[in-house]
């Protein structure tokens, strides 16, 4: 039976000066081409154009880098969301059913985003180095991988690279995504808007976000923390930000009205 799996080595030398952003970008490309390949990319122009619009405007202002940004729709029940270095940011259709309006989407953007920013990945990168560890970025996404040895493959000193960051890897994307949405004029509330929706279904459906919260740590005070920091912006700044449109919700009927998502291949 054939598996699908993705194994993305690393083949780019690290020096002891780290990962420059060109490095980075070529990195991240060579991922993105990978996971293109692997994994169901649902291709329908208009969704296609709507996350790219929406993440464009969150992303312009995040960094200064002048990073290609690329945002993409994996066809996935899973809940899940995965930024590769170099500005490519993959969220899974099962995410996108969660949310019920533009805030809480364009803050999952608006994390994922900072992580790029804080550059977590590339830190991953660069610590599992000196090992030569090859990486399986599809097992991030999906339940691909549910083959035990597979799994192990991706796991580098108890977690998994390109996986899961640690919880102050959690935080500081949580810092970056609040100011990440306010300067695109999109209301913060989202984020804790939507960690409160992901920790409600864990509590009532867990096996519908279980790959979320395998890849993103996270408990009830990180909802009051990200509260805190929205409270310190200056309640003048938020007034007036967007927290839904009627594009938003064109962009939601329009993916309800996809073929449903294909049943994962599952390793023997």
């Amino acid at each position: 039976m054939k598996r699908l799996v993705l194994t993305a080595v690393l083949g780019i030398s690290v020096a002891a000066c780290g990962v420059s952003t060109q490095q980075e970008v070529e990195m991240g490309q060579q991922y993105s081409q990978q996971i293109n390949a692997q994994l169901p990319i649902i291709s329908d122009p208009e969704l296609h154009r709507y996350i790219n619009v929406l993440g464009d405007s969150i992303s312009k202002l995040a960094d200064d880098r002048q990073l290609e940004w690329q945002f993409y729709i994996v066809d996935s029940k899973e809940v899940n969301a995965f930024a590769v270095p170099g500005g490519f940011i993959y969220i899974n259709r099962g995410l996108i059913e969660r949310v019920d309006e533009l805030d809480q989407l364009a803050g999952v953007l608006g994390h994922e985003i900072g992580h790029v920013v804080r550059r977590h990945s590339v830190k991953q990168m660069e610590q599992a180095q000196k090992a030569n560890i090859g990486v399986t970025l599809a097992c991030v996404l999906t339940r691909v991988c549910n083959n035990q040895a597979v799994g192990a493959a991706i796991q580098v000193g108890g977690g998994a690279l390109f996986a899961k960051f640690s919880r102050d890897d959690e935080v500081e994307a949580d810092v970056e995504g609040v100011k990440n949405v306010i300067r695109a004029g999109i209301d913060p509330n989202g984020i804790p808007e939507m960690f409160a929706k992901l920790l409600e279904e864990r509590r009532s459906r867990p096996a519908g976000v279980d790959a979320w919260f395998r890849t993103h740590p996270l408990e009830e005070d990180r909802i009051e923390q990200t509260k805190k920091i929205i409270a310190q912006y200056d309640p003048l700044i938020l007034q007036g930000l967007t927290s839904n449109s009627p594009n938003f919700q064109t962009f939601k009927a329009r993916l309800a009205a996809q073929p449903p998502s294909p049943t994962p291949k599952q390793g023997n």
